[in-house]
C-alpha cells in the first residue's frame, strides 16, 4: 500500500511538471503563489508541484486499483484530473481567496476556466500512465 502511495505521489509530480510549464505559459503560477500570499511564479510552481504530489497520491489510494492496463489507467487519469478540475479551480481555490462557495460555477466562469480543464486533463493523463508504469512490475 505504501509503496502505491508512493508511486502516486510521483506519478503526482510528473503530471505536476507538465501542468506546472503550461501554467508558467499561460502566467498562472502567481495565482496559486497567491494562495500564500505571495505572487512568485516560483513560490506558485512549488507549491503547484506540493498539491500534485498530494493529489497523485490520492490517486493510488482512490483509482489505483482500476490502473491495471494503460488504456485504463488514462481514462482514469483523465476523469480524475477532471474531478480535481471541478474541485480545485472552480470550488476550493475560489474559496480560499475570499470569492464564496459558487462564485465559479457560472458559465462564463466555466468557459473561462476551459484551459485550465485541459491542463487538469493533461496532469491526470500524466499521472495515470506514470503511476501505471510504476506500479506495474517490469519483465527483464
Amino acid at each position: 500500500m505504501m509503496g502505491s502511495i508512493r508511486n502516486g505521489a510521483i506519478a503526482g509530480v510528473a503530471g505536476g511538471v507538465v501542468f506546472g510549464i503550461l501554467m508558467a505559459m499561460m502566467g498562472m503560477l502567481p495565482v496559486i503563489a497567491g494562495m500564500v500570499g505571495s505572487a512568485s511564479p516560483i513560490v506558485g510552481f512549488g507549491i503547484h508541484l506540493m498539491i500534485s504530489a498530494i493529489i497523485g497520491a490520492g490517486f493510488a489510494l482512490a483509482l489505483g486499483r482500476f490502473a491495471s492496463s494503460t488504456a485504463r489507467s488514462l481514462v482514469a487519469g483523465a476523469g480524475y484530473g477532471m474531478f480535481w478540475w471541478l474541485l480545485g479551480p472552480l470550488t476550493v481555490m475560489p474559496l480560499m481567496m475570499g470569492m464564496g462557495l459558487g462564485s465559479q460555477w457560472t458559465g462564463a466562469a466555466i468557459g473561462h476556466a476551459m484551459p485550465s480543464l485541459m491542463g487538469h486533463v493533461i496532469y491526470g493523463l500524466i499521472t495515470g500512465f506514470v503511476f501505471f508504469k510504476l506500479n506495474t512490475p517490469q519483465r527483464a
